[in-house]
């Protein structure tokens, strides 16, 4: 097992955190008020069951994805977002490195996105973020809360990085 260069957990935004509130109290108190001051129905009773479970979907979902993990060892750049999204990179395959702003014009949102510049993005929020172009494949982008630190580390860990004079 490598030993652990740099860790970070980048906690979603508060965009996202806002947007898991209002819509969470809108289905809480949408479906009370049909509940408590309707017939009672089996309209109704389905409407509450609904509600309560597109309510539980949607908490999963920020759940799974409330934020994402970086890890940099001697040898490999390695990001989770969530159960399902992880990319594990050789330093070896990272060419270059730099900051950049994840922004809604180049992602058209947060999470796991497609850029317009042909990158993959893993984003918790619009701000700071790093952006690792590789050998082979697409740029990949990432949020973190110290990009510098984390180019730096990249590098001078990375022997095929591109450096500039």
């Amino acid at each position: 097992m490598e030993a652990v260069r740099y860790s970070e957990w980048v906690p979603a935004g508060a965009l996202v955190k806002g947007l898991i509130v209002m819509f969470s109290a809108i289905i809480v108190f949408g479906t009370s008020a049909l509940f408590l001051w309707g017939n009672t129905s089996v309209e109704d009773i389905f409407g509450l069951v609904l509600g309560w479970g597109i309510l539980a979907f949607i908490l999963f979902l920020f759940w799974n994805y409330r934020g994402l993990k970086i890890q940099i060892s001697s040898s490999r750049l390695f990001v989770k977002y969530g159960l399902f999204n992880r990319k594990l990179f050789l330093l070896n395959d990272i060419t270059s490195c730099e900051r950049i702003q994840a922004s809604f014009g180049r992602y058209l949102g947060v999470g796991v996105r497609y850029g317009f510049d042909g990158s993959l993005a893993y984003t918790t929020s619009f701000g700071d973020a790093v952006k690792v172009v590789l050998k082979k494949g697409r740029p990949f982008v990432f949020s973190t809360i110290k990009p510098d630190e984390v180019c730096e580390i990249l590098r001078n860990a990375s022997p095929s990085f591109k450096r500039t004079a």
